[in-house]
């Protein structure tokens, strides 16, 4: 099977893309710019310096059986609304929109989208999501997410062509940025951190499993159609998440308690109120659907992922 993947060079892609080409896989990879990656010499590389409504696919598709699709445009930095919704739909909607209806007409059998569980929401309630519950996306990004996922759905009616759709929550592991860096580098300092008392749930996915998911999603027909969460099956607190890092960084647990309200408090005064929430809030995924319908099993486990996020972090703060 020859697989095309888009985003090679980013997070995921750094961990997929090894994979296959380990499993045997023919590997076509796209990128935004000229750069060297570890597995340059064993794929086909094409340059694709913006996707949008007119990108060219051909020459990149040529020959291709699969597509993995992991570029997409996840961070904003303008304050503009306005231009942040065209942004995202920009790349996300109309960019998806037009590399699948090309691959659908150049041949492509299987076509692999990488949403995220905002599509369902900030936070969950009592129970997990699951693929039952109606969709609510907060925020640009999230809906562009669940806008891309439909154009998918309504091509692969219109051009016979299978989708699978996959919904990752939190992700971690060697090359990680954003918040679980930030935690990271607050956790190697020893600084004490006022979680003690959070009593939330959140759902996580090492990159490693959702390179293996999305392998176990290219050759199991059963995905074909399908819509998945995926994650590591170990949910967590904050304050457990925060003891995991520090006990693989070989450092000391500093945590002391703090009222949610206060934490909200000086999260909004400082401009941080979204990454505040997002350490008190339950945000959980059910990904037995996954499971049972394909037999997967997640091949690493929450500690065994840990400890390679911060081997990776060690080695990156020596260099």
């Amino acid at each position: 099977m020859r697989v095309l993947v888009t985003g090679a060079s980013g997070f995921v892609g750094r961990s997929l893309v090894p994979l296959l080409i380990n499993n045997k896989y023919d590997v076509s990879v796209c990128t935004r710019r000229k750069i060297t990656l570890p597995f340059s010499d064993k794929v086909e590389t094409f340059l694709v310096p913006d996707i949008g409504p007119n990108t060219n696919w051909t020459e990149a598709l040529s020959g291709i059986d699969a597509v993995v699709h992991l570029a997409g445009k996840a961070h904003f930095s303008n304050s503009n609304l306005f231009e942040e919704k065209a942004a995202y739909e920009l790349i996300n909607v109309a960019g998806t929109e037009q590399l699948a209806r090309s691959a659908a007409k150049a041949g492509v059998k299987k076509f692999i989208f990488i949403s995220t569980v905002k599509v369902m929401g900030e936070k969950t309630l009592d129970i997990p999501y699951t693929e039952t519950q109606l969709p609510n996306p907060i925020g640009n990004y999230a809906k562009s997410k669940l806008a891309g996922e439909a154009s998918l759905l309504r091509i692969s009616n219109e051009l016979s062509m299978n989708v699978v759709i996959l919904r990752p929550p939190l992700l971690y592991g060697p090359g990680v940025k954003a918040n679980m860096l930030n935690l990271i580098k607050l956790c190697q300092l020893s600084m004490p951190l006022p979680f003690a008392a959070v009593q939330n749930q959140r759902s996580f996915l090492y990159v490693g499993n959702l390179a293996d998911a999305i392998m176990v999603c290219l050759v199991n027909t059963k995905a074909n159609g399908q819509t998945y969460f995926v994650c590591d099956g170990d949910d967590l607190s904050t304050p457990t998440l925060i003891r995991r890092i520090c006990f693989a960084l070989n450092k000391p647990v500093l945590l002391f308690s703090a009222p949610n309200f206060l934490l909200r408090l000086i999260g909004k005064l400082i401009g941080k109120s979204l990454v505040v929430e997002r350490l008190l809030e339950n945000l959980q995924v059910n990904d037995q659907k996954l499971r049972r319908q394909l037999g997967w099993t997640p091949p690493f486990n929450m500690i065994q992922g840990l400890d390679m996020m911060t081997a990776w972090y060690k080695t990156k703060r020596r260099s």
